[in-house]
């Protein structure tokens, strides 16, 4: 046996060095990017308790705004009953 290197030795030395290098890369840049996601999530989760705060409140006042509103409707109605009774009233006493 002789101790000499086979030609493709070097090569495959290189392809072995490339793919390690190559590894490396890789589970660099997806620690990375889970790192970025999980920042990017936790952000995203303040933000939306933040914004739930805010329709909360946007909601409570809407219903109450709503309820005033559905009062005024009520009483208005109540109001032009009242009149369209008396006008029947009045009315069928210039018939009569």
């Amino acid at each position: 046996m002789s101790n000499k290197k086979s030609i493709l030795d070097t090569p495959k030395t290189m392809v072995f060095k490339a793919l390690d290098k190559t590894k490396k890369v890789v589970i660099t840049a997806n620690g990375y990017a889970l790192h970025k996601t999980e920042d990017i999530v936790s952000e995203g989760i303040v933000v939306i308790e933040q914004w739930q705060t805010v329709g909360n409140k946007a909601l409570k006042g809407s219903l109450s705004l709503a309820a005033t509103n559905q009062d005024l409707v009520f009483d208005a109605l109540t109001g032009i009953k009242k009149h369209m009774i008396l006008s029947k009233k009045r009315f069928s006493k210039l018939i009569a």
